[in-house]
């Protein structure tokens, strides 16, 4: 798969969930063929950027739903938390502070850099 490729695999999964364009089966089938930095990555974003947000009620049922239905998910999002790509983000970035797509553009980069 070409770099632009992937960004537009990863951005859909974050959309998704954000938007609700998928359903959890669709994000399922996404996430299960993720890099587990990368849903660690989508996961984190998600409840950082709407942790007090008006439409969180929303956006983290969707999430929650993946990750109590899915379980390797919620396990493949947990191995990617050691990465030391995660640190280096952490260390450099605000989650919330950055719009999906210019994330997902840091993130890919990154992992594929």
């Amino acid at each position: 798969m070409s770099f632009e490729e992937e960004k537009q695999s990863a951005l859909a999964i974050l959309e998704g969930i954000e938007l609700g364009t998928m359903t959890a089966d669709e994000s399922h089938a996404l996430l299960e063929e993720a890099d587990p930095t990368l849903v660690y990555f989508i996961f984190k974003w998600i409840r950082k950027r709407y942790r007090d947000h008006d439409e969180a009620a929303m956006v983290m049922g969707r999430l929650n739903d993946i990750r109590n239905t899915f379980r390797s998910i919620t396990r493949k999002a947990k191995a990617g938390e050691d990465d030391p790509i995660v640190q280096w983000f952490e260390g450099e970035h605000v989650y919330k502070d950055l719009e999906g797509a210019e994330f997902i553009d840091i993130i890919v980069e990154k992992l594929e850099g």
